[in-house]
């Protein structure tokens, strides 16, 4: 680890001048290379064109070899992409001629701050009474999908929902690059793993999921659910392990389930459409959607709970809390939070047995005053 970190940190003195200063930003979060004369770094949720150039195509292109080769991979114009992690966790994706007209490259930093939900809710990303709710719902072991665009903070959620988990639990962490960082005692982090130059040593989700049923988890945590290890995913849930939780690609709760099954089923499962949707409903007890908003914040838009399906096949995704209207401010940022919606969870039993302080009538009260 040393020697590749010793490499690492070679290819940058050397090869990558023109962005040293952004990667050692903390607070730039992203970096985006497009061609050697254009570069963008996100900042406070906003994309911004910096003046640091390459020198030319062939200067940035040397930079990325060293890259790959200080992490043990190569990229060719018969294998044009290299996705890979960096020794300090950031994730790097680039992509050469002849399938772009320059060489492009994004890193996506990774941030080693712990996230809690008084810092959550200072951000603006969350009320308090919402909050609230989520922390109610990891101690209950609700099965949660978080569900978001790219760089909407599905991740970041998910790790603060992670520190909620109750004392004495065994998490299993399970990840396509490791990102997630779990403030909580005890924790199994795993990691695919890509097939080496001979195409040999694949380790994917679906194998490290299998793997984790066997491992005595108290808790399954899926960094991103992507392919058919959705399937995976939502067996787990359904066997007794309470209290799973996974990242979706996706701009509703609706489509959240949707893109679930979708997934679920482009695996080589041999169950029909109509059973797989029957096991997600079964599975998922809450979808959280988080948004990043065009003034450059992430918020949670929407806390449903998922009851079932209708004789149409379509889910039945009831409302606990929705973002309500916004309006811009003086400097520019959204003013708004969530709202209930008038729907009690099923769950409300739970949370009075025990003793839980959040009364039934939050969920009510807000949409009579509306």
């Amino acid at each position: 680890m040393r020697d590749t970190l010793e490499a690492f940190q070679n290819a940058i003195d050397n090869f990558l001048g023109p962005i040293r200063t952004y990667l050692d930003d903390e607070e730039v979060s992203e970096i985006l290379i497009n061609g050697h004369a254009e570069i963008f770094i996100e900042k406070d949720g906003k994309l911004h064109r910096v003046p640091e150039v390459f020198d030319d195509e062939d200067a940035l292109r040397a930079a990325i070899n060293n890259i790959a080769q200080s992490v043990g991979r190569r990229i060719t114009e018969k294998q044009p992409r290299l996705d890979a992690r960096l020794p300090d966790g950031s994730r790097i994706h680039a992509v050469i001629p002849p399938v772009v007209k320059g060489t492009s490259v994004s890193i996506r930093k990774f941030k080693k701050t712990n996230i809690n939900f008084k810092k959550y809710i200072e951000w603006g990303a969350i009320n308090v009474e919402a909050a609230q709710f989520l922390d109610a719902c990891m101690y209950l072991g609700k099965n949660i999908l978080v569900s978001g665009g790219t760089g909407s903070g599905k991740t970041t959620l998910l790790g603060l929902l992670c520190s909620r988990i109750p004392p004495q639990q065994r998490v299993i962490a399970i990840e396509d690059s490791a990102e997630l960082n779990i403030d909580y005692e005890h924790v199994l982090y795993m990691e695919t793993q890509m097939a080496d130059v001979q195409g040999e040593g694949e380790v994917t989700m679906q194998d490290l999921l299998k793997s984790s049923l066997r491992m005595r988890p108290d808790r399954i945590i899926v960094g991103e659910v992507r392919s058919a290890e959705a399937m995976e995913l939502i067996n787990a849930m359904n066997t007794g392990h309470k209290g799973c939780l996974g990242t979706i690609h996706a701009n509703s709760p609706n489509d959240a389930a949707v893109r679930l099954e979708i997934l679920a089923m482009s695996g080589d499962t041999k169950i029909s459409q109509r059973a797989v949707q029957y096991q997600i409903a079964s599975a998922v007890d809450l979808v959280v959607q988080v948004s990043r908003l065009s003034d450059g914040s992430r918020r949670v838009t929407h806390i449903s709970e998922l009851l079932g399906i209708d004789s149409e096949g379509n889910y039945n995704l009831v409302p606990i809390y929705e973002l309500g209207h916004l309006e811009r401010g003086a400097d520019g940022k959204f003013l708004g939070e969530l709202k209930t919606c008038g729907n009690s969870p099923s769950f409300m039993q739970e949370i009075k047995s025990n003793k839980i302080p959040i009364p039934e009538e939050r969920f009510l009260s807000a949409t009579k005053s509306a």
